[in-house]
């Protein structure tokens, strides 16, 4: 399936149906001759089949927003999610952390922030020795289950500016500024209590983005708001520990291999 446009669509194929008008409603207060730019272009990512893919977990079972910036510049990393590196296979290794994850700085630091609040690492010692040591058995293996793990909680890992073209990172991101302020007023009306994760620079657009376009005071919807995690000192962020202890996201569910 395809969404409806005057050229060449985004593909709705892995959207939630539930979307799906909403997100016809969103690109319409876009610039359109900036969206017929990216229908008639191949060369950004995640492509044309990958845009909306955060939208694959229904607005109804959607509990948190976590924000990204943009896609990975790589096309082998970028997928749709944000902060999911699609070149991420393995998480661990007998090391520690696998070299994958070694290489993505953000995934790691989240990797080491979800170890401590699971009461698996120490504060003082996140090293890959100490993670080597950890019984690894009740802990999801790769990087696909792990995310999905988020979608099962009911997280949209959305990026505020969905693409990524290379040396267009400024003008990509004013263009989408008004499909992410119709989106969360359309969110904001069917999940009121939503609960958006702001990390890095994300935080400070998105709060312009309400306030300017929509008149809504960022602090009057629950949030968490952090450093980017490809800063260390976001592994120890007290505000993020606590709100990821209870989630558990590192545990396979019974269902889950072994």
């Amino acid at each position: 399936m395809t969404l409806a446009t005057r050229c060449q669509p985004f593909s709705l194929t892995n959207v939630h149906p539930s979307w799906r008008p909403h997100l016809t409603d969103a690109l319409a207060q876009m610039d359109q001759t900036y969206l017929d730019t990216l229908y008639h272009d191949t060369h950004w990512l995640p492509g044309h089949a990958a845009i909306f893919n955060a939208f694959s977990i229904s607005l109804s079972n959607t509990r948190y927003i976590l924000f990204g910036e943009s896609p990975y510049p790589r096309a082998a990393s970028a997928n749709g999610y944000a902060f999911w590196d699609a070149a991420v296979t393995n998480l661990w290794s007998d090391t520690g952390l696998s070299k994958q994850v070694n290489r993505a700085t953000s995934l790691r630091n989240i990797l080491k922030m979800l170890l401590i609040a699971e009461g698996l690492l120490t504060a003082n010692d996140t090293s890959q020795t100490a993670i080597a040591a950890i019984n690894k058995t009740p802990l999801i293996t790769t990087g696909a289950d792990f995310f999905k793990n988020f979608l099962r909680n009911g997280f949209l890992l959305l990026n505020a500016t969905p693409v990524f073209r290379v040396g267009r990172v400024r003008e990509d991101a004013r263009a989408w500024q008004p499909f992410i302020a119709a989106l969360m007023q359309i969110i904001l009306r069917a999940q009121p209590n939503i609960q958006l994760l702001l990390f890095g620079r994300v935080a400070a657009m998105l709060t312009s983005v309400l306030q300017l376009r929509l008149g809504i005071q960022t602090d009057k919807i629950c949030q968490l708001q952090a450093e980017h995690p490809y800063n260390l000192s976001f592994v120890h962020h007290d505000g993020v520990l606590n709100f990821f202890r209870p989630l558990h996201l590192l545990l396979k569910r019974s269902t889950d291999s072994a």
